[in-house]
């Protein structure tokens, strides 16, 4: 497999990824009660919400502490504090996430150090839970964003204390079918998981009889208190540094027992979670789950002539390339190049880890835009493209389906309800997949056919 790194453009041409303090307002919206503030410029805010409305199709309030020119040079501090105070005045949070972006760290502001101040200073009503992360955009994307913002909330909240039954989930970037999907099976092994974060309520809910300054749903403060008693943490993300990763600081400051996984995207991937989740709660997994993995395997053999040899690109968030290059692995189908525009210097070992038969046939690409996919596709004969709506232009120019999966889905309706993991996800998806391919073929026959 080639790894390659595109450094021929110091300019970006539409970014294979999205902003870091992106992913940490999706992180905190996953918490119950829960307001972002954005301590940089308004402009920043905007563009966020605007990118998270396209996708979920719900209102998404993200405060700002509005900078100006002159704050950009005597500093932030009071901007920041009259945000706080703002935003405690009008929401009533039960919790604030702080995340700076590029410009505020650009000039090296102590964001620390002033929330440090605003917790001395004599509030009435008491002040919220708080937390806050570094997310300036040039050093990281939304995914990157994502997992530090994590971190920073259980570091924040995490307490320890006597063992619970309970299990604490961190998937990652994943869509909110797959966070209800992912809490019915562990309900299904008789387990309480506490999901951090978990905003399949907060971003997907239903409709409301009144406006909610902020939405219902979220996990509990006491919930993520409580992360540090739980069984066990199990993580998804191949190429995420587990190092420094929320499971990592849970294992090393309260002892539970971390299990780092792969996204469970396709047969083997799943397996491998389905029997984490025997090991740590000791029990079988359940017959429901037991057919619908029977069920998938047979949908395999139904649709392989359909799928046998083609060739796909596969691009987005890193741990999510993983796992769709190792579900396209398993049916016969060829990633020829696997992008993203992250750099972790990971993304070819953790495709070949679990599929070294792949070997030199793929191209593995980080820090890509995708204007660099585009360019490096001349060649590779790709049959269908898979990955976020960002990639339109490029199916398009080729002439492929586009297989919308991921963050963002903003020209389609149902983005958060695509279910991409387990065994009934890989199902949903290899339909799609599948039927792609046959609509292709179909529409560019020139005699057409409708029966298979």
């Amino acid at each position: 497999m080639a790894t390659d790194t595109i450094t021929s453009f110091t300019a970006t041409r539409n970014a294979c990824k999205v902003c870091a303090p992106l992913g940490a307002c999706l992180a905190f919206q996953g918490v119950e009660g829960a307001i972002s503030l954005l301590h940089g410029s308004q402009g920043c805010s905007t563009y966020i919400r605007r990118y998270m409305i396209s996708h979920f199709k719900e209102p998404v309030d993200i405060a700002s502490s509005s900078f100006s020119e002159s704050t950009a040079i005597f500093g932030g501090k009071e901007n920041l504090r009259l945000a706080l105070a703002n935003v405690m005045r009008q929401y009533q949070p039960a919790f604030i996430g702080i995340a700076t972006t590029c410009l505020a760290e650009t000039i090296g502001e102590d964001v620390a150090g002033f929330i440090r101040d605003f917790r001395k200073e004599n509030w009435d009503p008491p002040l919220p839970a708080l937390a806050m992360v570094s997310t300036p955009s040039y050093s990281g994307t939304h995914a990157e964003g994502f997992h530090a913002t994590v971190r920073a909330i259980v570091d924040s909240l995490a307490e320890g204390g006597p063992r619970q039954e309970t299990i604490n989930l961190m998937p990652g970037i994943i869509s909110p079918a797959d966070f209800r999907y992912l809490k019915e099976i562990c309900a299904d092994f008789g387990v309480r998981p506490i999901l951090v974060p978990d905003y399949s309520d907060t971003l997907d809910g239903p409709a409301w009889q009144e406006y909610h300054r902020i939405p219902p749903g979220g996990t509990p403060l006491d919930e993520i208190r409580a992360t540090g008693r739980s069984l066990a943490t199990i993580e998804f993300g191949a190429t995420c540094n587990r190092q420094t990763s929320a499971g990592a600081l849970l294992e090393s400051r309260f002892g539970v027992p971390r299990h780092a996984l792969g996204m469970p995207i396709g047969v083997c991937a799943t397996d491998r979670f389905f029997e984490t989740l025997e090991a740590i709660t000791g029990r079988r997994t359940p017959e429901k789950h037991q057919a619908e993995r029977g069920r998938l395997i047979d949908c395999f053999v139904d649709a392989h002539k359909y799928v046998f040899d083609k060739r796909a690109i596969v691009y987005g968030e890193q741990d999510l390339v993983v796992g769709l290059a190792g579900l396209l692995a398993e049916v016969g189908m060829l990633p020829v190049m696997c992008a993203s525009g992250a750099s972790t210097g990971r993304l070819r070992d953790a495709i070949l880890e679990d599929n070294p038969d792949l070997g030199s046939r793929v191209t593995a690409l980080e820090a890509v835009d995708f204007a660099g996919i585009e360019e490096r596709a001349v060649g590779m004969r790709p049959d269908l493209v898979i990955g976020s709506s960002k990639g339109y232009p490029l199916a398009r120019r080729a002439g492929i389906p586009l297989i919308r999966v991921g963050f963002p889905i903003h020209d389609r309706i149902g983005g958060p309800r695509v279910v991409h993991l387990g065994y009934r996800g890989a199902q949903q998806l290899f339909d799609r997949i599948a039927n792609g391919l046959i609509e292709s073929q179909q529409e560019a026959s020139k005699v057409g056919y409708a029966y298979m």
